[in-house]
């Protein structure tokens, strides 16, 4: 049997939504033969890619798929939020057709270079549309037709869509943006800087309404008591009927935070059910250690971790080192703490308009001492 949690990795590296270390944990996986053989079958019958071997030497095939593995974190790593799609296309036919790559049939898929500052939406064909954030546009499937539109900084779908199958859609976010999109049941999702949330083009009548994120988005989710809507965010579950709340889960950080402002939500990990969930309600955060695995929660004010949306910046007992990770990605620039004394120290900051990055750091400099030097485009604490 394959874990719930060994799907995951496999949806989210053939869908190119794979953080770094979820490469790394699916390469180990795969170096077990036997979990080479559970992987072939698992992506045969769950994508319909016939992964036979018998054409070609089967140890030799796992060799290369490796290899095209580690390829793409060596790249991952020089482009950390952009999504690489210079080898999706050949991934999916090497695994389906790799007899023919040995024989040479096939020359390397041509790279598809997207600027890093662009908001893109990958559609279920593959294909990357990169958005416009003050463009009207429509938005096609794979067979042309439209399923939403494009109305400036939000993309909203159609709930009349004609289809009775699961189709996803992938919109990421890159630093220093954000953006919206309202899904087919309604449901508001703002998408802050940093991330990415793969969801069905339309929900399905008779399922669950499950959508993936990474990074950190406020939903305000459309009741629907016959369909309950699931945020996975990487190991943590958070399922709701209708209700407001936001997210924070991005890939380098330690913990993922729930912070609930109207309705009631379950958090669960992968190793649990709703069953076994952690309960909150208004006023409440959820916060799951992704090293122990617990959840815990506290009292908070809830304006603190959802005035992003209104452009503001609100830092409460938090680190430097975590003030700079939030500066990094609202700003999109690189930030290195060269005193490192100044790591953890403890900071509380409010911005209520978003000043230029210049105006922030003056402002710890007069109130903390925290000297600073700008240089090619990064910016060094002393």
């Amino acid at each position: 049997m394959i874990s719930q949690k060994t799907q995951r990795l496999i949806i989210q590296y053939l869908t190119k939504q794979a953080t770094l270390s979820e490469r790394n944990e699916l390469e180990l996986w795969l170096e077990d033969s036997k979990n080479y053989e559970i992987f072939k079958d698992y992506v045969k019958s769950n994508y319909l890619i016939d992964l036979n071997m018998d054409m070609f030497d089967a140890d030799d095939s796992k060799k290369q798929f490796l290899e095209l593995i580690n390829k793409e974190k060596k790249v991952f790593r020089l482009r950390r939020y952009t999504r690489m799609m210079k080898y999706a296309a050949a991934i999916i036919v090497f695994v389906g057709m790799g007899y023919l790559y040995q024989a040479g049939y096939f020359s390397p898929a041509p790279e598809v270079i997207i600027p890093e500052d662009s908001i893109t939406l990958q559609l279920e064909n593959g294909n990357i549309e990169i958005i416009n954030e003050d463009g009207v546009s429509q938005i096609l499937d794979a067979e042309g037709n439209v399923v939403g539109e494009q109305k400036g900084k939000q993309l909203v779908y159609d709930k009349n869509t004609e289809t009775e199958e699961l189709v996803y859609n992938t919109l990421t976010v890159p630093f220093g943006k954000q953006f919206q999109v309202q899904l087919s049941d309604g449901t508001d999702v703002h998408l802050n800087a940093g991330t990415s949330l793969r969801y069905p083009v339309k929900f399905i009548n008779g399922q669950q309404r499950q959508v993936f994120l990474i990074g950190e988005a406020f939903f305000d989710v459309t009741s629907d008591v016959k369909h309950p809507f699931i945020v996975n965010a990487d190991e943590l579950n958070v399922e709701v009927l209708g209700t407001e709340f936001n997210v924070s889960a991005y890939p380098e950080d330690a913990i993922t935070d729930v912070v609930l402002v109207e309705g009631s939500v379950g958090l669960y990990t992968d190793t649990n059910t709703l069953a076994e969930s952690v309960k909150i309600v208004p006023g409440i955060k959820g916060t799951l250690n992704k090293k122990t695995e617990d959840i815990v929660t506290e009292e908070v004010d809830v304006s603190i971790y959802t005035s992003w949306m209104q452009g503001a910046l609100v830092f409460r007992d938090m680190t430097f080192e975590n003030i700079v990770k939030k500066l990094e990605r609202r700003y999109n620039m690189k930030i290195v703490i060269t005193n490192k004394n100044l790591k953890n120290e403890i900071f509380s900051a409010t911005f209520k308009e978003e000043p230029p990055i210049e105006k922030i750091l003056e402002a710890f400099d007069k109130s903390f001492g925290v000297k600073y030097t700008i240089k090619n485009n990064a910016i060094f604490i002393n």
